[in-house]
């Protein structure tokens, strides 16, 4: 089992920059692949990127592909989400999640393990 805790939300201008970390506590994270989702209010949650668990392959949704970047040191057991350039649209919970094994996936229901989220306000 995996425990998440994310952080490293806030509040900033568009334009600006944050970088999520998500912390994994339990046992060995390294065989776990890693997404981040979100989800605003009234919407569904959505993909944003993923990373396989030697951090070999990432996959970025659509919408962040070349603001965002997904990272990870499995030494620190740890997944950050690098964002630049963000707009008042990247406003949302922020959550990360865990899947057992190593093919990543883009939809919600393949991961096993979730955050509790943090929160990424973008003002304009």
């Amino acid at each position: 089992q995996v425990q998440l805790v994310e952080s490293g939300g806030g509040l900033v201008q568009a334009g600006g920059s944050l970088r999520l970390s998500c912390a994994a506590s339990g046992r060995a994270f390294s065989s776990y692949g890693m997404g981040w989702f979100r989800q605003a209010p009234g919407k569904e949650r959505e993909f944003v990127a993923t990373i396989t668990r030697t951090g070999g392959i990432t996959y970025y949704a659509d919408s962040v592909n070349g603001r965002v970047t997904i990272s990870r040191d499995n030494a620190k057991n740890t997944v950050y989400l690098q964002m630049n350039s963000l707009k008042p649209e990247d406003t949302a919970v922020y959550y990360c999640a865990a899947v057992p094994g190593g093919t990543t996936y883009v939809a919600p229901i393949a991961y096993r393990y979730w955050g509790q989220g943090t929160q990424v306000t973008v003002s304009s």
